[in-house]
Parts: structure tokens; C-alpha cells; sequence
């Protein structure tokens, strides 16, 4: 069984177009509304192995022993980094005490072959139930993650666990790591805007914890031991003629952008080596999104007429504490506008691709956005770029 009580429930509705606009936008704005695809429920969903943060450590320190005893130097930025990640607890795909077994990638992979397709069926399940949909009714499915690797994708067990119909349209999405699960967002809404009386489902399933790489004691991996977590998410989304399913108020996906910087694929990303996935995390990151980001979404927002200052609600990323301070630096904002993302990276650590998914649906289950808001959903990944996705209630 998998824990669904850290965010019971999922969350549906349905939205009227704003009127806060001058006469001469308001009917391109309204059209544009109008024809947007429309997200109608958002659920998670959390293995039920949950560890507290000083606990982890303490396993983590056992592991990496001998260099923690013998380097004062390895052992401050240990300790450092476990005092900076702001992470309080994480969920794990197995009990730990079944780790120790996992010695070479072949383990590892069929342990995320085995759980991933559950946790994400789980979140699915969720979302429809949340839609009054059954899983019948998707058209598409979008199955994102980066921790695993399988052929088929595992979205094929996702098909058969939920009983989808035969002739869903399946895109595996593999390798944009945190940015994917915006990516999975974007895509589906604009193959919607071809189809606008069909529904897509986004699935993504990170099991970051069967990634850990015992002999390396980089930096990098202190920091993905530190930080990472594991679960999943499902986003419902439905084309225009069917945005008003559920009740309540809806978000649609009026514009979408990807962005990507040239000779940056160092930055991010995995390295393949025996024992499976080594993580690549370069720390000029944080740089690089106080650099760019504002910049990529001023021009987005400059071609819909818009300002920064539009955006009610900004669903980010739970990169990290760099990394959320970079995004707040770069788009300069108000004390408060990242506490749903800050809440979540403490709640459940970084879930990669999921978790701007969990920020999604902890607004939407806060019911906090009003008709005519804006917001806002952002991530980086490995690429290295940025995906983009412009909502409006």
C-alpha cells in the first residue's frame, strides 16, 4: 500500500474568464482562455517508508565512516550540508533495511521497475477519481522519470495496472530530471490544443533513493543523499471542451515555454557507470538560474502582456535551498511567494521530476487562487533548460 495521507485527496474544477483586463485584450485574452487546455485534478502519492532527516544521516554517516572519521574536511561539509538541505523527513521506495542488499544496478533497477508502476498507478487512480474519470476515458499518457531505466517504459504497467484502453497514446519522457515534471505538463497541453475534446494524463515516478552511489563521496552525492526523495504525482489534464468537468475552479494552461542553454549538459544529469546512476550536480546552478530565469520569464510574460507582477502564484521547484533562493533572487520575489515549495522540500525532500507537481497540488487542494489569477509553474533540469508553463484561473 502506498501513503496518501501526507496529501489526502485530490482536487478538480472548473473556472470563468477574468474581467480585469482593458476592452481591447480582454477578447483576444478570453479567446485564448477559452481554447486553453485545462487542468482538472492533481494527486500524489508516498511510499511508506518515511525516515526523519537526522535519522537518515545517522545511516548515511555509518556508510561513509571511514572518510567521515579520518577527513575533518569531508566530515564539515557533511555536517554542513545536512544542516542547509531544510529537509525535516523523506519517504523511501523499500524499508532501509532492505538497501544493503541492493549491490549493483541491476538490483536497484529492478527494485524501481517493481515499485515506480505502483506509486505512480497509485497517483493516477487518485487524480481520476478526483475527475469522476475513469481510466478509460485518457487519451494520452505522459509517463516522466529519470531513476530507472526499462524497455518497455513502465508506463506499459501503468496501462495494465489502471485498465486503460488500447489505443492510449503513450509518451515516455526520460532525462529532463527536475524539470521534467513541468515538461510532462507542457507536452500534454499542447497536444491538447490539437485535440480539444480529449483528455491527458502526466505521470511522473522518481525513486531517488535507489540511485545512491556507496563508494562515491563527492560533494555531488552528499548532496543528492542529502536532498532526494522518493514518490510520485499524476496531473489530469482535459482540452478545452472539457474544462468544465468537476466543480469549483480550474486552472488552464494558456501559454507554455522551453528553454535551452547551449553547452550546459555538464551542469546536471547522470553518469552511467557500473554500480548504476552517479549523480552530475555542478554548483554553479544556482548562478546559472539567477542569470537566465528572470529573463526567460519576462519574455514569456511580455508576449501574453503581462508582468511579473501578474503572477498571484508561483509553483516551483523543490530544487533545494539554492536553489529556491536563486529562483527568488531572479525573479525578485515578495517574502512568502515560495513558501508552498519551501514547505514540501522540508515535508518530503527533492522528488525530481514530482515535486513541482506536489506543489501543484497542494494549491490546488488550498483552493487559494481566485478567478482571473495567474501563476506560474517553473523547473530546471538537465538539458540544461528550463520548462515554462503560464496558468489562469
Amino acid at each position: 500500500m502506498m501513503n496518501l495521507d501526507l496529501f489526502d485527496g485530490a482536487w478538480a474544477a472548473n473556472a470563468p474568464s477574468s474581467d480585469r483586463l482593458s476592452d481591447a485584450s480582454c477578447d483576444a485574452s478570453s479567446a485564448a482562455f477559452g481554447a486553453a487546455p485545462a487542468i482538472l485534478a492533481a494527486a500524489t502519492a508516498l511510499p511508506p517508508n518515511v525516515i526523519e532527516q537526522q535519522s537518515l544521516a545517522a545511516l548515511l554517516k555509518a556508510l561513509w565512516g571511514e572518510k567521515y572519521d579520518q577527513s575533518r574536511r569531508w566530515r564539515s561539509t557533511f555536517e554542513q550540508i545536512q544542516r542547509s538541505v531544510r529537509v525535516d523527513r523523506r519517504y523511501l521506495a523499500l524499508p532501509v533495511s532492505e538497501y544493503p542488499a541492493l549491490d549493483s544496478f541491476t538490483k536497484t533497477n529492478a527494485a524501481w521497475t517493481r515499485v515506480a508502476p505502483e506509486l505512480g498507478a497509485a497517483a493516477a487512480a487518485s487524480a481520476l477519481h478526483a475527475a469522476g474519470m475513469t481510466a478509460r476515458d485518457v487519451d494520452h499518457l505522459f509517463f516522466v522519470t529519470g531513476t530507472g531505466i526499462a524497455t518497455p517504459s513502465l508506463d506499459a504497467r501503468i496501462v495494465n495496472r489502471l485498465g486503460m484502453r488500447s489505443d492510449v497514446r503513450r509518451t515516455p519522457i526520460f532525462g529532463l530530471g527536475c524539470a521534467g515534471g513541468v515538461a510532462g505538463v507542457v507536452r500534454a497541453a499542447d497536444v491538447l490544443r490539437g485535440f480539444p475534446d480529449q483528455v491527458a494524463m502526466v505521470v511522473s515516478a522518481e525513486l531517488c533513493s535507489l540511485t545512491l552511489q556507496r563508494a562515491d563521496d563527492s560533494v555531488a552525492n552528499i548532496i543528492a543523499s542529502a536532498l532526494f526523495g522518493d514518490g510520485a504525482a499524476a496531473v489530469l489534464l482535459g482540452g478545452a471542451r472539457l474544462a468544465d468537468r468537476g466543480a469549483g475552479m480550474t486552472p488552464r494552461v494558456v501559454a507554455t515555454r522551453s528553454v535551452f542553454y547551449p553547452d550546459s549538459e555538464r551542469l546536471m544529469g547522470w553518469e552511467v557507470v557500473d554500480s548504476g546512476l552517479k549523480i552530475v550536480l555542478s554548483p554553479a546552478i544556482p548562478d546559472l538560474v539567477r542569470e537566465h530565469l528572470g529573463g526567460d520569464v519576462d519574455a514569456m510574460l511580455a508576449d501574453h502582456g503581462l508582468e511579473r507582477s501578474a503572477i498571484s502564484h508561483w509553483i516551483a521547484h523543490t530544487g533545494g535551498n539554492r536553489v529556491l533562493e536563486a529562483i527568488a533572487t531572479a525573479l525578485d520575489l515578495p517574502p512568502g511567494a515560495l513558501d508552498r515549495s519551501w514547505r514540501l522540500l522540508a515535508a518530503t525532500g527533492n522528488l525530481s521530476s514530482a515535486s513541482v507537481l506536489f506543489v501543484l497540488r497542494d494549491l490546488l487542494d488550498a483552493r487559494a487562487a481566485r478567478s482571473g489569477d495567474y501563476g506560474m509553474m517553473l523547473a530546471m533540469g538537465p538539458g540544461f533548460c528550463a520548462e515554462l508553463a503560464l496558468l489562469r484561473w
